[in-house]
Formats: structure tokens, sequence, C-alpha cells
């Protein structure tokens, strides 16, 4: 090994023991100016062990208008979708306070890292082992303010924390990672920050709720990297750069509308809606991690016995058949039947807890999703 890779894996031990520390006793990077601060001491020391590289590559504005483009196509999409399903006003920052305590030290902070993350990976090389571990080094340093900030105190506070917080940190910084490595750190510094203040500066978001937002959070950064990725791929076969723009146009919004669509299926906001099947109590006809697709307008009147259906009892989802239906004046009871079990379920499904009816089974697409709530029960 490289005498050179040896001092910039020992820099990175170092950092890691002083990120341990801070996460699990001393607590202080939460502050935005101590993390300000602590970025710009670490770059002043590289600096001083490694020396600073200049930013010479030769398609940042091509880069960054990309980014504007899919920025503009996925916000008009976004924000289409609020009409049918309502806004919400975000918190104002834009007072004395909050630019002062908030977002002058969170754009200090941005500024520092990505030029931080720069210098680093242009020490890198081509080791993809020091870009691996570059770009762990800088998960930690995003989510070293946060561990003292949750609980983990039960299986669901740990999954919570991983699908809100650990997710779309990874995500973000593996693009990061990427774009830095091929047009440094300029475009990273846009795209962070129009991500992370757009808020802060409209008015009104669709209110779209925490899960569905940390699913579009993880899932965004891989379409700038995928816009990047497709942006090199046609300067390697050199073709113009007017026909790479036309294609962009059609491209991209194709891109966005699957990535948008899916978020917003899963989430319930359409007509139909999907669930992942947890248990066997529908076996054979309905097995474990199938994703069975439901129809949430079917009018309770109008269903009949023998249909599958899927209703809410208590805080969970349960698809089951109908086994018989009682009508008593304009009151309606129904009963249902795991096809899998000896009985029938010993409870009224009452019309305000039917969703809707089952329409399609899609099968053992949805096994993922079983095993992470298993694992976190």
């Amino acid at each position: 090994m490289k005498k050179s890779y040896m001092k910039f894996i020992i820099f990175d031990i170092v950092l890691l023991i002083i990120l341990l520390l801070n996460s699990f006793i001393l607590n202080i990077l939460g502050n935005y100016y101590y993390m300000a601060i602590f970025l710009l001491l670490i770059l002043i020391a590289f600096k001083f062990v490694f020396g600073l590289e200049k930013d010479g590559h030769r398609y940042i504005k091509d880069i960054i208008i990309n980014m504007i483009i899919v920025y503009l196509i996925s916000f008009i999409i976004y924000y289409i979708f609020g009409i049918f399903i309502g806004f919400y006003r975000p918190d104002n920052f834009l007072t004395f306070y909050g630019i002062r305590t908030f977002i002058i030290p969170f754009i200090m902070i941005i500024i520092i890292r990505e030029y931080l993350r720069y210098q680093m990976l242009s020490k890198t090389e081509k080791s993809k082992l020091l870009t691996v571990i570059t770009c762990i080094l800088f998960i930690l340093i995003e989510l070293s303010a946060s561990f003292n900030n949750n609980s983990f105190d039960t299986g669901y506070n740990i999954f919570i924390f991983i699908a809100l917080t650990i997710l779309p940190v990874i995500s973000r910084n593996i693009v990061c990672t990427y774009i830095a490595k091929k047009v440094g750190y300029k475009p990273n510094i846009f795209w962070i920050l129009v991500s992370e203040l757009y808020l802060v500066f409209l008015p009104i978001a669709p209110d779209v709720g925490l899960y569905i937002r940390a699913l579009i959070e993880f899932l965004f950064p891989f379409v700038l990297m995928y816009n990047v990725f497709k942006f090199f791929e046609k300067r390697a076969k050199n073709i113009p750069i007017s026909y790479v723009k036309k294609r962009r146009f059609v491209e991209l919004p194709i891109l966005a509308i699957i990535v948008f669509t899916l978020a917003y299926f899963v989430s319930g906001f359409f007509r139909y809606y999907a669930v992942a099947i947890a248990t066997g109590s529908m076996t054979p006809n309905i097995l474990v991690g199938d994703v069975v697709i439901v129809d949430q307008h079917k009018d309770y009147k109008k269903l009949e016995k023998g249909e599958v259906i899927a209703y809410k009892y208590g805080n969970i989802v349960v698809v089951h058949r109908l086994c018989d239906i009682v009508v008593i004046g304009e009151d309606y009871y129904f009963y249902t039947w795991g096809d899998a079990n000896e009985n029938k379920d010993n409870y009224i499904i009452y019309p305000d807890m039917i969703m809707g009816d089952v329409k399609v089974k899609i099968p053992y697409i949805g096994l993922p999703t079983v095993w992470l709530n298993n694992l976190f029960k």
C-alpha cells in the first residue's frame, strides 16, 4: 500500500474516533455553528497534511443546468399532486432568528463539507477502497448529530430512524461521492442547498407526510445520479451536446413521473393502493410477500360474498375474504375469513373500516417490506 494511502487511512480513522466520541459522549456537533467550525478545522488539517487541489472539471455548468431542469420538472409534478392531496405551511425560517441560527450556518456546513469531500476524493485517485471509506466517513458526519436526538428503546423507533434518517443520508452521500468524482464539488453544493432549503422559501408544500417525504429523499438523489451518468455516457460516445439536450427533455420527465408515481401509489393517495401481505392467513391464494392492489373506491354496498377485501383492524391492514354480509335496515355488518384459517374472524367489520376490494395480486415483490417489518418488531 502506498505511503500516502496509509496516511489517508490514518487521517480517516482519527476523524472516525472523533465522530464516535461526539455521537456517544460529547454530543456537541448537533449545533450548526459547531458543525461548521468542526468541518472547517478538518479542512485546515487536511490542507496541512495533504494539500488542496484545484477544481478543473469541464462540465460543471452543463451538469448544473441539467440539475435545474430535473428540479423544475420534479417540482411541477410534485406540486400538481399537491392540488389533489392538499398542502401545508412549512416552518418559516425567514426571520432574523431563523436566518442567524439555521440558514447561515447550514449554508456554511454544505459549502465546507462538499469542498472537503471533493478534496478528500481527489486524493483517493483510483482507489475504490479509499473512495468507499470516504463515502462512509461523510455518512457518519451527517449522522453524528442524530444519535443522541433519537430514541432506540423499541424496534419500531429503530425502524423509524433507519427509514427517515439513515437511508436518505446514505443515498445522498453515495450520489454526492459519485458527482464529486465526476464533476467536482459545485454541483453538489447546488443540489443539496436546493433540496434542503426550498421549503424555507416556498410558502406551501404538498402534505405528503414524513414517510413519503423520506421515500422521495431516498430516491431523488439517484435521479440526479442517473442524469449525470447519462450525460457522461453520451460524451463518451461523442454524441453532440445538442442531441443530449433533446434527449434530456424526453428521458427526465419519464423518470421523474415514475419516481413520484411510485411514491404516491404506495402512500394510498391514489384510487388504487398497494398492500404487502405479511402473514399466511390467505394461503394458498395469496402468499406471504405478495402485493395486492386494492380499489379504494369500491362502494361497500356493492361488495359480495367471496370477494377479497382490505380493511383496517386497529393499526393494521387485513386482507381477508368476505364470508357473510348482514344488512339490518340501513346498517351493514361484514364478516371475513382467512382462506387458511379454520374459523371466520371473531369480530365485526363495519363500513368505515373497509378500504376496498382486491383487484390484482403481484407475487413476491413485497418480501423486502415483510422482512424489514419482521426484523424490527
